[in-house]
């Protein structure tokens, strides 16, 4: 009679055991995506999509449920009843206990997010340094995109990290300076709302360029209020942003941002810099919560550059640090976009994202690497030049909470293009920007991207699996304007990625996870052709084993151990218009990081990598990558409302390197702080920034380059380098109504 009636009291629990359903929102009744919702009961946790419903499983009345999301006070409730419920957030200060760890895929982009949150972005050149682990380096005159490096990647300016601005590619295929090019410098730093980041080919909505990892900027759908912020200081620097709400109703949302900047920097020969940024963006919400976004954007800038130096010119007295062998370097450039995304919320917990993107692109470079190597009279400058047109649409349905006895299934299946035509594409050799020489290169690409993916992730118990694929569809067309005939090269190609994640998550306070997956990046269109599209979709394969903990819920520690192989590629060099095998290289790492939120005001952080980086298909000593990182680290402290101060002091460090393939030349590393301190009262904010606190001598860029000076008998191979910027301060004025 004993057993009878236990067997009937497990069963009354176990049917009393049911999903718990509801919707969150913002106190402006506004719907909350990935809302983490969590059961302090048994551990099963779920996750609110795009409409800010939810649907948690195995949940009995009494149960305790916990719901947080960054920026927003965790909220606790015990069940009284399953169906219907209704949660409102609070809005609060970001602080490190609002983040749980689950078991998502990506858990390390939202820890990280609380940096971004408590120290914003300040200039365009900081977005990226916001990723653990990148670093980047501008070499010219500030308009042209910044290098990037990367868990041992020398990326050049993206080709292996692919990045986005509200699912809008940034990255240039086929670009005229360097495959993957990437410039981030139409974004205004004051309208990013969240940088979402992950490393390695682990992402099935990540395609082309996502071999070291990609990230993708959100912007702001809506201003807190309107401002206008006056920035001035050294090397005749300016800068004036403007941002207005223009519709802040329920269903509607409107803002226009403006930023113009201006500068010298610290050269001899002054960068005689402008840029002017110019975005509008428009959100309607109706009753069923479906959502429209309108953007539209315009960025140009133009600049001189003093480009690298040589390290011998600098030690012969010929030019000081900031000086220049041939100042006539510089450019221009212009980006006009245009995005529309929908949001359709369908039966079944189910989301239909669709996002369309055109861009206007204009380029035009101006260099001179060598000096006077293979010119000894008119010089080595060289043009490079294009005007490209960007479509592209991507469709993505999205369904969670799926029952599939105690499993869930959570899943997206995507489709969608990119379609890239540039004309007179080229590469020429020049004096003074003025004169043109000879074309190098000359010719028109049509580059189309079709692809496909599944996402699944299957929950069950503490464990998510995440098997995922993708499949690429590439078609290559270039028309070489060089030759007397026509000249139409066409190639086509096809890469299959897929992906296995798995997540194990004890607790909402420590997650072990072990990724797997294959990325890879494609090659420029006249490698394609050169090379009959053999290689020419080069794979990247690489494992993650790693753990998210936090031993106090201020506190968040981080460890992985990484490896990646890069399948056998050849390069176009877009500064000499050949074409060059690069060789397979592996790639071997350890990253680790810590983030403490020591009161409600103080926040500190600290990253550090180390990376084995060679090539495989070399001798001993003969098989460095050039300029592949060893060692880098970064972090800092930020006190967020004090007393109304706020800011932050912060350093990059990146140790020594190899230079070239032996290591006989190696470029050197550096250590350097920044400080900003902000004072806000009432509405206005006083604010000071200082780039490089200790006013350290160092190279923002650094390359092993043989060229040779005017007058000199025989080129020489050594260090060519950028400076980096001096002990640099503004002052910053912000009115906000």
């Amino acid at each position: 009679m004993k057993s009878i009636f236990i067997v009937l009291l497990l069963c009354c629990a176990s049917l009393s055991a049911q999903n718990l359903t509801g919707t969150v929102t913002n106190q402006a009744g506004q719907a909350l995506e990935n809302v983490n919702i969590y059961n302090l009961n048994n551990g099963k946790h779920a996750h609110t999509n795009a409409n800010g419903t939810f649907s948690l499983p195995a949940v009995a009345v009494q149960d305790s449920i916990a719901f947080s999301r960054l920026g927003f006070a965790t909220q606790y409730l015990v069940v009284k009843k399953l169906n219907g419920l209704n949660i409102s957030l609070a809005e609060a200060s970001t602080a490190l206990d609002q983040v749980v760890l689950t078991s998502g895929v990506n858990s390390l982009s939202s820890v990280v997010a609380v940096d971004l949150k408590l120290n914003p972005v300040k200039s365009s050149q900081e977005i990226l340094r916001k990723v653990p682990g990148l670093f980047i380096g501008q070499h010219a005159g500030g308009g042209k995109a910044e290098q990037i490096f990367l868990r041992g990647f020398d990326v050049d300016h993206g080709t292996d990290v692919a990045i986005s601005v509200d699912g809008m590619p940034v990255n240039m295929v086929s670009h005229a300076h360097g495959q993957g090019y990437a410039d981030l410098h139409f974004v205004i730093p004051e309208t990013i709302d969240n940088i979402d980041f992950g490393k390695g080919a682990y992402y099935a909505d990540k395609g082309n360029f996502n071999t070291a990892g990609y990230v993708d900027l959100r912007l702001k759908e809506s201003l807190d209020a309107s401002s206008l912020s006056l920035e001035a200081g050294q090397f005749n620097t300016s800068r004036l942003t403007g941002m207005f709400s223009l519709i802040d109703e329920q269903n509607h949302s409107a803002y226009l941002a403006s930023e113009m900047y201006l500068t010298d920097g610290p050269f001899d020969s002054p960068q005689n810099f402008n840029r002017i940024n110019v975005l509008g963006k428009y959100t309607y919400t109706d009753a069923n919560k479906d959502k429209i976004i309108l953007t539209t954007s315009h960025f140009q800038s133009k600049w001189d550059a003093s480009g690298q130096i040589p390290q011998r010119a600098v030690d012969q007295g010929l030019i000081g640090r900031f000086g220049a062998i041939d100042d006539t370097e510089g450019g221009q450039t212009s980006r006009t976009n245009l995005t529309l995304q929908h949001l359709k919320n369908l039966a079944h917990n189910a989301v239909l994202k669709t996002n369309a993107y055109v861009s206007k692109y204009d380029f035009e470079l101006y260099s001179n690497f060598t000096f006077f190597l293979e010119d000894p009279v008119n010089g080595d400058q060289i043009k490079q030049q294009e005007e490209r047109f960007i479509a592209g649409l991507q469709s993505t349905y999205e369904r969670k909470h799926i029952a599939l006895g105690e499993t869930r299934l959570d899943y997206q299946a995507g489709v969608g293009f990119r379609y890239d035509n540039v004309d007179d594409m080229s590469l020429s050799h020049t004096v003074n920007r003025q004169t043109l020489l000879d074309r190098l290169a000359f010719g028109d690409v049509d580059e189309l991207n079709a692809f496909a993916f599944l996402n699944t992730e299957f929950k069950t118990g503490k464990f998510t699996f995440n098997p995922a694929v993708r499949l690429d569809y590439f078609k290559f067309d270039y028309y070489n304007k060089l030759t007397e005939a026509y000249d139409n090269q066409s190639e086509s190609k096809v890469a299959f990625s897929p992906k296995f994640n798995t997540v194990f998550a004890p607790s909402q306070n420590w997650q072990l996870f072990l990724k797997t997956g294959i990325g890879f990046h494609s090659n420029d269109t006249r490698v394609v052709v050169a090379n009959g599209g053999e290689e020419i979709l080069p794979a990247a394969y690489s494992a993650d084993l790693g753990t998210i903990i936090k031993p106090m819920p201020r506190l968040a520690l981080n460890a992985t151990l990484w490896t990646l192989f890069l399948d056998q590629e050849f390069v176009y060099v877009g500064d000499a218009g050949i074409v060059e095998p690069s060789g397979k290289t592996r790639r071997m790492g350890v990253e680790a990081g810590a983030r403490y939120q020591l009161t409600d005001w103080l926040y500190v952080f600290a990253d550090a990598n180390y990376t084995y980086a060679r090539s495989t298909e070399e001798a001993d000593g003969e098989d460095y990558i050039p300029l592949a990182p060893k060692f880098t680290s970064a972090g800092g402290l930020s006190v967020d409302n004090l007393y109304g101060f706020s800011g932050s002091l912060g350093y990059r460090w990146l140790g020594d390197r190899a230079a070239n393939e032996d290591n006989s030349i190696v470029a050197e590393g550096y250590f350097v702080t920044d400080f900003n301190l902000n004072y806000t009262i009432e509405n206005w904010t006083l604010g000071v920034i200082v780039e490089n606190l200790l006013d350290t001598s160092w190279n923002e860029t650094q390359f092993a380059t043989e060229s040779r000076l005017f007058n000199e008998p025989a080129p020489v191979e050594e260090i060519h380098f950028t400076p980096g910027t001096p002990f640099y301060l503004r002052g910053k004025i912000t009115y906000r109504f």
